[in-house]
């Protein structure tokens, strides 16, 4: 089954991002909610306005960063 466009992983962030995201195996919320957010933000091609769009969706789904 299809997920919704709302569910889309990840959210419209740039290609570099989308990029590092593939690159660590991150391919769902649930997966990128086991990480923190000092992790992904080290990621190259993770800049603040990817990292600020994948919070603020991880939140929508109740979900955040794994705590250091």
């Amino acid at each position: 089954m299809a997920q919704k466009s709302e569910e889309q992983f990840p959210p419209k962030i740039a290609k570099p991002a989308q990029r590092a995201l593939a690159g660590a195996g991150i391919a769902s919320y649930q997966e990128l909610a086991k990480k923190s957010e000092k992790t992904v933000s080290a990621l190259h091609g993770m800049g603040p306005n990817a990292m600020a769009k994948l919070k603020a969706a991880l939140s929508e789904r109740g979900l955040s960063f794994k705590k250091e």
